[in-house]
């Protein structure tokens, strides 16, 4: 049984996909941390300072918070836009070679 465990983990690359995951969990940890702690706040500190409100999340109008909403679109679009540069630049390195 273990011959056949070990079989099955090296046909279908059990650990290359295990790696795999590992590190896409930390490019994600990075990547969060890059759109909540720096790019988010340069970019609407003025205008979170304006309407005096010290982070997006507590923007609200009648008990709605639309700045949820708005921090998770902001969130979604520069993460799509990461992503995308990252398969380009991948796409660009397969090309050349």
């Amino acid at each position: 049984m273990l011959k056949e465990f070990m079989a099955f983990l090296a046909q279908y690359n059990i650990f290359g996909i295990a790696i795999g995951l590992l590190i896409a969990t930390k490019v994600w940890t990075l990547i969060k941390w890059l759109i909540e702690d720096l790019i988010t706040p340069l970019i609407l500190q003025p205008i979170l300072t304006k309407l005096r409100v010290k982070h997006i999340e507590d923007l609200s109008y009648k008990w709605v918070l639309y700045g949820k909403v708005m921090s998770t679109l902001i969130d979604f679009f520069i993460t799509a836009f990461l992503v995308f540069l990252i398969v380009r630049y991948a796409h660009i390195s397969l090309a050349v070679k």
